[in-house]
C-alpha cells in the first residue's frame, strides 16, 4: 500500500512539474544591451524586457523624483547583467501594457537575477497571478526582510538640498571674536 501511495505522489509531482515546464519557454542566449531601470533591460532580438514577478523603485525621469533605492536597484541590475549573455524564461502573458516582454532573467552561470534583486532588498515581489517561481521570490524577499537589506533596512541617506547650514560659519565666528561693547545706560527721568 505504501508503495502505491509513493508511486501516486511521484506521478502527481511529475505531472505538476511537467505542466509548469510546459508553460515556461526558455530563449536562446541573448545579450543585454542596456539597463533602463531596476526592473527593465534592453536585450538583443527581444527589445525591452520587464523582469517578471518583481517591482523595483522607480528612477525619476524629467520632473519625477527618484524613489529611494531606485538608482541602487538600477546599478545592481547593471552589475548583474549589462553586456552579458542571459536566457529569458517566459510564462503567462508575453507582454505588459507598455509592450515590454515579461520574463525571468537567468544568467549563463545559473544566477536567477529576479531573485537576486529581491534578496538584496532592491526590489519586492509583485506577482498578481500564480507563477512557477513565486515561492522562490517570496523566500528571497523574506530573507531580505530578516536581514534588513536595502529597502527593508534603515532609511536611505537623502541627498542634500541646495542650502545646507554649516556649523561654525564665518559670521558666528566673527561675532564671538568681536569685543563686547558695554551696554549704554541712560539716566532715569526725574518726575
Amino acid at each position: 500500500m505504501q508503495f502505491l501511495l509513493t508511486l501516486l505522489i511521484g506521478a502527481v509531482a511529475a505531472v505538476h512539474t511537467f505542466s509548469f515546464s510546459a508553460q515556461i519557454k526558455r530563449s536562446e542566449s541573448v545579450l543585454v544591451r542596456a539597463v533602463i531601470d531596476g526592473d527593465t533591460i534592453d536585450v538583443a532580438t527581444f527589445g525591452r524586457v520587464r523582469l517578471l514577478g518583481i517591482d523595483a523603485p522607480e528612477i525619476g525621469h524629467g520632473f519625477d523624483t527618484t524613489a529611494p533605492f531606485g538608482r541602487e536597484a538600477r546599478d545592481r541590475l547593471a552589475s548583474l547583467v549589462l553586456r552579458r549573455w542571459i536566457r529569458l524564461e517566459q510564462e503567462g502573458a508575453r507582454l505588459d501594457r507598455y509592450n515590454r516582454h515579461l520574463a525571468y532573467v537567468m544568467r549563463e552561470d545559473g544566477v536567477f537575477v529576479n531573485a537576486a534583486l529581491v534578496r538584496d532588498g532592491l526590489a519586492r515581489v509583485s506577482a498578481r497571478v500564480p507563477l512557477s517561481r513565486l515561492a522562490e521570490l517570496k523566500r528571497a524577499e523574506a530573507e531580505a526582510q530578516a536581514f534588513r537589506r536595502g529597502m527593508w533596512g534603515a532609511t536611505p541617506p537623502l541627498p542634500p538640498t541646495s542650502y545646507t547650514p554649516r556649523s561654525g560659519t564665518r559670521k558666528s565666528a566673527a561675532v564671538e571674536k568681536a569685543p563686547r561693547q558695554k551696554r549704554r545706560t541712560f539716566p532715569k527721568p526725574i518726575s
